[in-house]
């Protein structure tokens, strides 16, 4: 029995029967036990699982571009931040630096390039050590100028003008699991002193029947589901943090209507280990990644009621076509003997049978009007929400 499965029994033992979005907290954040707190935790194609960074560096490239796009948007402030949440092994922000350091050949590019990292002030915020000196070890090279700094919470940061941005982020916040059974009942797990199990009980808090009556969900008898409550509770934390510009969010997801229709009567939570993926969470506790898709229909909801207007929300693959994807690559890589390799080696961020249509990208503004991006100009679903 490994340290964090006993500190979860003993809270059972102490307090009885503890929700599921409970245990995945301590599963996931238990001070230096739980998947993300523990050192020993490893992302990418050595670890569980790998993002849209470890694909390619372009993603970061599209990313960058983006970044320049909402600069020019806002007036092309003298100070702009650029605030990653969830910066994992720090790839991400590299890929962003390095493009926005590579030299081109069109001169507007260039100018364009060279304003903005006049401009930037590239933030992340990370609480755990062992990722902070990940990321600064990778980032050595490019944070000579000091463009990044740290900070290990929202909380440490306020007059945010630019762009807070994550890459699947949302999908690992605790989620809370309600079942259909003679009205909505929550899970609850209990330890029988040789394995975990689940029980029915009333909802922990009604705020999880408002969520259902809010997004006008009709669920059957037997209908289990995740509803994710802690994307409301940062929301507060971004709206006071973010004076003026952008929230840009890329995870898997979907509408709630896709969510939570009929045929999909177990749910969305999945977990990974080794680049598997299993749908049992009370295996691998604290060595394995748990995570829930997310509802973007509650994120446009709860970003309406702080005053973020969603700009746009669409599949990530249309996001980086319509974004100029191919204009990154012929600026990149058009000189490379690897072209074609490099090309290959794309498509997992664009095509239906990769990322393109698993992870969805939304943007959000808060700021006078409402600003038009590139990346939405093919396929904006922001009535489908």
């Amino acid at each position: 029995m490994t340290p964090l499965v006993q500190c979860i029994i003993d809270r059972i033992i102490k307090e009885g029967p503890i929700t599921f979005e409970a245990f995945m907290q301590m599963a996931l954040y238990h001070p230096g036990l739980g998947y993300y707190s523990s050192s020993r935790t490893a992302i990418g194609r050595d670890g569980d699982f790998y993002t849209s960074t470890h694909l390619h560096p372009v993603f970061g490239a599209m990313i960058g571009r983006q970044l320049i796009e909402m600069w020019m948007i806002m007036g092309r402030p003298a100070v702009f931040h650029a605030v990653e949440i969830g910066a994992g092994n720090g790839y991400l922000c590299k890929d962003i630096i390095d493009y926005l350091l590579k030299p081109s050949e069109d001169p507007s590019i260039v100018q364009d390039k060279n304003g903005f990292l006049n401009s930037i002030r590239y933030v992340i915020v990370e609480p755990y050590d062992h990722f902070q000196e990940r990321q600064k070890k990778l980032l050595r090279e490019q944070n000579r100028s000091n463009i990044v700094s740290w900070v290990r919470s929202l909380h440490d940061i306020d007059n945010v003008v630019g762009c807070i941005f994550s890459n699947e982020l949302l999908d690992a916040f605790p989620v809370h699991l309600v079942e259909m059974d003679n009205g909505l009942k929550e899970v609850y797990i209990t330890y029988d002193g040789e394995k975990f199990e689940e029980k029915l009980d009333n909802v922990s808090t009604t705020d999880l029947v408002h969520y259902i009556n809010q997004q006008h969900i009709e669920l059957q008898t037997g209908y289990r589901t995740e509803i994710n409550l802690q994307i409301k509770k940062w929301l507060v934390e971004i709206n006071k943090a973010l004076s003026m510009g952008f929230l840009f969010t890329i995870d898997y997801g979907y509408t709630a209507r896709e969510y939570y229709n009929s045929d999909r009567t177990k749910g969305a939570l999945l977990c990974y280990h080794r680049h598997l993926f299993n749908e049992n969470p009370y295996q691998h506790i604290g060595e394995q990644d748990i995570t829930a898709h997310v509802n973007y229909s509650s994120l446009k909801k709860w970003g309406d009621e702080f005053g973020l207007k969603t700009l746009g929300y669409c599949p990530q693959g249309t996001f980086l076509v319509a974004a100029g994807i191919d204009e990154a690559i012929t600026e990149l890589y058009s000189d490379s003997p690897d072209y074609l390799s490099e090309i290959a080696k794309i498509k997992g961020l664009i095509v239906p049978q990769g990322m393109g249509e698993s992870h969805s990208v939304m943007i959000q503004y808060k700021g006078e009007g409402l600003p038009e991006l590139r990346g939405f100009s093919m396929r904006n679903q922001l009535r489908g929400l």
